[in-house]
């Protein structure tokens, strides 16, 4: 079976681009995709990147500082050789003769407020994401007592800053609060990217007068994500002032970020200054127990979901709990795929399967693959030296395992290729490229060649070396 691989041969692997929006639209909301992932476009395809294009600067710079790792992720679920993102700014010329148009009569009509027009497209709250619904633990019970006594008294509080890593909650008790809020008072609820967008859009259209008027004009102001005003000394000066105004006038402001406000990179002192004078909390990396509270809640249900029990086994759910650490997200996601192999494939799977339905999220959460590890474990697998697969040898004995390496360092690592061919003596990138073709090939006519490599992968991934 001659299979060579060239970009012309790639159609079997070829990424569906439609499905990889619609699963971000259902990752990211509706919000989120009509206004930045719905304007990406595939261009062209490669072995280990990808070309996609933007109509501006803008975009692409906004799409690559804000959501670029989960574009990445999801497409390396699809073909995990993608390890880059590449853009091109190519712009359609009767796209934005039409969008100028639109704004031209926007700002005709009197009786039109772009404000308000966004206002009704971009500041949605969640009605998923309540009180009711955030499961407590000793990670996290601070930031859900103090976002409670918010919503429950306006007055006390101000600004209340919720700071913690990427997946932990903070986005579900700002909905919480602004859904609890919003029964009596007016609430604003936008990302500081909306802020931003609504800021530029006003500037360019000459609107800043009600701009202003819209954002302190409101009982509630919930931002997240405050990061990334970083470097955007324009609209940091804006929302200082917004700010003053707001809290000059008795409105609750709530905001969340990554990190404590001392921590934020290229913001102002007076606004961090602003920010560490109300109640800072944060919210850690959800503890064993909190864990398995999740998991088990989301086991659930999906049992009410489907109207049938899930007979996940405990074992299974601690695997999970102990294995994956750092992100609820993470947490949610790998019961999905469980839950997914079991209908497909009509039963329950083994912890041996969960290990391979689970992988990717398994590696990132250990983050523990180096270049040495794979080339210790090869060599053992192989019965050679690591001296002899470093060696400028081509005995056929050595120059199999040595492609074998670089062909696991490749789909294991992120290392790009010249730093691969660094790590095996110093070859040059069309040897690693050679390499890996060649292994790819041999997967596909060979299958114990196919075994080797899947048992090489799992004693790698796992550290199964009594495998070996």
């Amino acid at each position: 079976m001659n299979n060579t691989f060239t970009n012309k041969n790639f159609e079997k692997l070829n990424l569906d681009w439609g499905l990889i929006q619609s699963e971000l639209k259902l990752k990211l909301g509706i919000e989120v995709y009509e206004s930045w992932i719905k304007k990406i476009n595939l261009v062209e395809e490669f072995n280990n990147y990808i070309l996609l294009s933007v109509p501006t600067r803008f975009i692409r710079d906004w799409i690559t500082s804000r959501y670029l790792d989960q574009i990445l992720q999801n497409i390396k679920k699809h073909k995990k050789e993608i390890i880059r993102i590449e853009f091109k700014i190519i712009e359609n010329k009767d796209k934005k003769s039409q969008k100028s148009n639109d704004d031209n009569q926007i700002l005709q009509d009197e009786k039109v407020s772009f404000i308000k027009d966004t206002h009704l497209q971009y500041t949605r709250i969640d009605p998923n994401k309540r009180f009711e619904n955030f499961l407590v633990g000793s990670s996290n019970k601070i930031a859900f007592e103090a976002s409670l006594k918010v919503s429950e008294n306006i007055s006390h509080y101000n600004p209340l800053y919720i700071y913690g890593g990427v997946g932990l909650g903070k986005t579900h008790l700002l909905n919480s609060i602004g859904h609890e809020m919003n029964k009596n008072k007016k609430v604003m609820f936008i990302s500081a990217e909306r802020f931003m967008y609504q800021f530029v859009k006003s500037i360019k259209s000459n609107d800043m007068v009600k701009f202003k008027d819209y954002f302190r004009n409101t009982d509630v102001l919930i931002i997240d994500d405050i990061q990334f005003m970083n470097g955007k000394e324009a609209m940091q000066e804006e929302f200082f002032h917004t700010f003053n105004a707001l809290l000059d006038k008795g409105s609750q402001i709530i905001v969340s970020a990554d990190r404590p406000p001392n921590k934020l990179l290229r913001i102002q002192e007076r606004i961090k200054s602003r920010f560490s004078g109300g109640l800072v909390v944060d919210i850690q990396k959800p503890e064993f127990d909190l864990r398995k509270k999740i998991l088990n809640h989301k086991i659930n249900e999906l049992t009410n979901l489907y109207s049938d029990k899930l007979n996940i086994s405990e074992e299974i759910q601690d695997f999970i709990s102990s294995k994956i650490t750092t992100n609820i997200r993470e947490l949610v996601g790998a019961i999905n795929r469980v839950v997914s192999f079991s209908r497909i494939y009509n039963k329950m799977p083994s912890l041996p399967e969960i290990k391979v339905v689970l992988k990717d999220l398994l590696n990132l959460s250990e983050n523990s693959v180096s270049i040495d590890s794979i080339q210790t474990i090869v060599c053992k697998f192989f019965k050679i030296s690591k001296n002899e697969m470093l060696s400028s040898r081509r005995s056929r004995y050595l120059v199999r395992p040595r492609q074998t390496a670089i062909y696991l360092t490749k789909i294991l690592t992120t290392k790009s290729l010249p730093e691969i061919g660094r790590e095996f003596s110093n070859r040059d990138h069309t040897t690693i490229i050679h390499s890996v073709k060649t292994i790819e090939k041999l997967k596909e006519e060979n299958s114990d060649m196919n075994d080797n490599i899947n048992k090489l992968k799992n004693i790698i991934l796992y550290n199964k070396k009594d495998e070996i």
